[in-house]
């Protein structure tokens, strides 16, 4: 089982570019988070997955819940509240790119609380976004990362860094740096390392996602191997990132590689094929509009 761990809300998203002048266009709402989708991409990939989290007993947080059942994901550790769910107003560039406006006052996933001990067949536990930014819920967050990585557990962690989130650049920057003793995998865009001061030392393996140009992986014991983009046209890169996130979990789970001594043992032939399964499946994310990450028949 892999469990992810982290926020469940609403992106909004236009249903069309705006024209100069024009009205603005109508908003979609569709189910959305960073762990959110990189649960949903590990159901539809075929992987034992459970999604750990707060979701509002709203009409939305219904619809985010049910997406969860649709895609087989275990619920078990899913607590409901009154609260709201978070919306994220989405922007979406001419190359596809995604730009977000948060909307996260009061609302349900930031009063997550510490589970109780995740079950014995838990192989790894993901992490990121929101989830580890918005307080009073972060700091439960991290209490689990280090709980589960004190366990010998595989950790993944994805910061996927939203600036307008972050009121304190600094002391993010400096807690980031502290969980990195408690990560095996660390997967970062160009954007993020960027932010945070460049590509860190310290997890098993870091794995940076460049967009058109590919995805590299590092590994503490030297292993350094690069794979290419799958060209596909864009209808927005919404999910791409969480869809990697899924795609590696699955990939090493394939290879028994979700531990210290698996992913040492990971040579560069291994990495290019579970670098390879991340990027197919990005691209079918990237080929259509929000976060609808492949099934397993779609990659071949």
């Amino acid at each position: 089982m892999i469990v992810v761990a982290g926020e469940a809300l609403i992106d909004l998203v236009p249903v069309a570019p705006r024209e100069a002048g024009g009205p603005l266009p109508p908003l979609a709402p569709r189910p959305g988070g960073g762990p959110y989708n990189t649960a949903i991409a590990l159901g539809r990939l075929g992987a034992p997955a459970a999604f750990c989290s707060r979701i509002s007993s709203d009409g939305f947080g219904d619809a985010l819940l049910g997406g969860l059942v649709s895609a087989g994901v275990d619920t078990s550790f899913v607590v409901r509240g009154p609260e709201p769910t978070t919306l994220a107003v989405a922007a979406v560039g001419a190359d596809g790119s995604a730009g977000y406006a948060f909307y996260a006052g009061g609302t349900a996933d930031r009063l997550f609380e510490l589970p109780p001990p995740l079950s014995a067949g838990t192989r790894a536990v993901a992490f990121g976004t929101c989830s580890l930014v918005l307080e009073p819920g972060a700091s439960a967050y991290e209490a689990l990362l280090l709980r589960e990585a004190r366990l010998g557990r595989c950790t993944l962690l994805d910061p996927n860094v939203r600036p307008p989130l972050i009121p304190d650049a600094g002391a993010y920057r400096k807690r980031f740096r502290s969980w990195l003793p408690y990560v095996s995998v660390l997967k970062l865009s160009e954007e993020d390392a960027e932010w945070l001061g460049g590509v860190p030392e310290g997890p098993d393996a870091v794995v940076v996602t460049r967009g058109a140009g590919g995805l590299t992986v590092r590994t503490r014991n030297g292993t350094e191997v690069s794979v290419p983009a799958v060209p596909v046209a864009v209808a927005d890169t919404i999910g791409a990132g969480d869809t990697v996130n899924a795609a590696l979990l699955h990939g090493l789970a394939a290879r028994d590689a979700l531990s210290a001594a698996g992913l040492a043992a990971l040579g560069g032939d291994g990495w290019r094929e579970v670098l390879g399964l991340a990027a197919r499946a990005a691209a079918v994310t990237c080929s259509r509009p929000g976060a609808e990450p492949p099934y397993a028949a779609e990659l071949g």
